[in-house]
């Protein structure tokens, strides 16, 4: 790839005044482009159509060719590990870079997570919806509004600057992140010359506020399994035999109470956390952005925010159970839970997933049986802020935006990242966003801050100007 060492351009790019004007002219556009991919239910998982998902790589490539600046736009699926399936369909685009300029590879996903009760909904999820400066729908924030930001901007430069700028570019929206993205290894691998970058923009994270931008610089790692718990081979009635036969319900709801502190930090030896400076964040604006209840107090220790960047979070996120309404008097044999583990940036997965799975060996009451499957990790991420793409992103955010970035950390997990770091251990990765902290996405009535919107285009467009004039050394 080409080295790129030479001293920092100047903070106000020459191209910025018409990149600017070609976003604000590009911005009905691309809001109606945004609105057209949301109407496709492009829902990854395996319950749902996926020819809704092939659908919408479709409209992605069509959008993608009609830019008219890359050499190949192809539709494309790699393999699952493990089986002759295939994944869903990604959007693959490449453009050679000229006279000694860099190469950057754009990334986002154009699947989504399913939508849930309608009835949860203010408005159809699949029909986007503007209400006041939000747009409503189901992935109009995550990640439609990353992949519209990525040809948004390649729109601008190519207004500003014409189609045969020397910037080299790689596009890749994927059709599976919010199922795993379980065939993005070995597509990693059949494409690693066609994605072979300096800079890695992948545009899933959040922004400080709707004024403030931010720089995702740490992700958890995330280790979730099933976990069944056994203490009897049949059921029992509970009046006959309760009282000395110990259930599988009580030995579970006394396991998983073992996973906690009293004040509700995690507390399974070798989970580990990093020190971390944090920005103020208290907890009244905790209360707020997540609308916990009156009365309910915030869980752990330490800053709010170390609590969600920097530390260890283990989560019950499903229990197959009788339910209240089947309730009978026996005592249950078998209970199974689903955990979601979020891991501190610098520990391993693997490490994690030892010590959970010893921590539940050790602490079984009453020799109840232990058994975990289904598991799925992965890696905690940590960006090196000294390169120069850092630089560059910084100064095009503080351009666009009016305000210099955040450095933020995220609780959630992009456990693909550590794949591009192992592929392309050479390259610097960069991950921005579209979102705010009102954006809810995976939730109900997830919305984009039309703002928000405009800025995170400009950003790009900015730093993709920026590096079209960057030569190297």
């Amino acid at each position: 790839m080409t080295d790129i060492r030479e001293t920092a351009p100047p903070a106000i790019s020459p191209a910025a005044p018409a990149l600017r004007a070609a976003v604000e002219r590009g911005l009905p556009t691309t809001i109606a482009d945004l609105c057209a991919l949301v109407r496709i239910p492009s829902v990854s998982w395996d319950a749902f159509d996926a020819h809704q998902v092939a659908a919408s790589a479709d409209a992605v490539a069509v959008l993608v060719r009609d830019l008219g600046v890359f050499d190949s736009v192809e539709v494309k699926r790699a393999g699952i590990p493990g089986g002759a399936e295939l994944g869903h369909p990604a959007v693959l685009a490449t453009r050679a870079a000229r006279n000694g300029r860099p190469t950057v590879l754009l990334y986002a996903h154009h699947d989504v997570q399913p939508p849930g009760q309608d009835a949860d909904w203010d408005s159809n999820p699949f029909e986007p919806t503007v209400r006041g400066n939000r747009l409503y729908g189901r992935g109009a924030a995550d990640d439609k509004a990353g992949v519209m930001a990525h040809i948004a901007s390649i729109r601008a430069l190519v207004e500003a600057e014409g189609p045969d700028f020397n910037l080299g570019l790689a596009l890749f929206i994927e059709g599976e992140e919010e199922f795993g993205s379980r065939s993005f290894a070995t597509f990693l691998e059949e494409n690693r010359e066609s994605l072979r970058a300096d800079a890695i923009v992948v545009a899933d994270s959040n922004n400080w506020d709707i004024n403030t931008p931010a720089l995702t610089t740490a992700l958890r790692g995330n280790v979730t399994f099933r976990l069944t718990v056994r203490t009897l081979d049949h059921a029992s009635h509970s009046g006959m035999f309760g009282g000395a036969v110990p259930d599988a319900m009580m030995a579970a709801v006394r396991l998983l109470d073992s996973l906690y502190a009293d004040d509700g930090a995690v507390a399974v030896r070798g989970l580990t956390s990093i020190d971390v400076p944090t920005p103020d964040y208290t907890v009244e604006q905790l209360r707020l952005e997540t609308g916990l209840t009156d009365g309910v107090v915030a869980i752990g220790h330490g800053s709010v925010l170390s609590r969600i960047w920097s530390q260890p979070a283990i989560t019950i996120t499903g229990i197959d159970a009788p339910s209240v309404a089947n309730a009978s008097n026996t005592l249950t044999p078998a209970i199974t839970v689903r955990l979601s583990t979020r891991i501190a940036p610098g520990q391993s997965a693997d490490e994690a997933f030892r010590a959970l799975e010893a921590h539940l060996r050790a602490k079984a009451p009453f020799g109840a049986r232990i058994d975990i499957d289904d598991v799925d990790t992965g890696e905690a991420f940590l960006v090196d802020t000294g390169g120069w793409a850092v630089a560059e992103t910084r100064s095009a955010m503080a351009e666009a935006w009016g305000e210099s970035p955040v450095d933020i950390g995220v609780g959630g997990s992009i456990p693909f990242i550590a794949d591009l770091v192992r592929v392309f251990p050479d390259a610097q990765i960069l991950v921005t966003g579209v979102e705010d902290p009102d954006s809810r996405a995976h939730s109900p009535n997830e919305s984009l801050h039309l703002g928000v919107f405009k800025r995170a285009i400009l950003s790009e467009a900015f730093l993709l100007g920026r590096l079209n004039q960057r030569t190297g050394s």
